[in-house]
């Protein structure tokens, strides 16, 4: 019985591991088309961003208030 080439078996293995992640985007790709996000927001910012901003800034500068969240682009 012959040896395994090293480079046959990382040349099958380099391929696998493609084939697979092409296989993982398509079914993204599929799932990304057949549900869109939503965007449930009136105010572009979802509550629990808020939430999460107002108490990360409180656990950081204890006594603030956070009187205003701007998005930036």
């Amino acid at each position: 019985m012959p040896t395994p080439n090293p480079f046959v078996i990382c040349s099958i293995a380099f391929l696998a591991v493609f084939v697979v992640l092409t296989v993982l985007a398509a079914v993204m790709r599929v799932l990304i088309v057949l549900f869109p996000p939503v965007d449930e927001s009136p105010g572009g910012i979802e509550p629990a961003l808020v939430t999460a901003i107002t108490e990360g800034v409180k656990a950081a500068y204890p006594g603030t208030k956070v009187t205003g969240i701007e998005e930036v682009r």
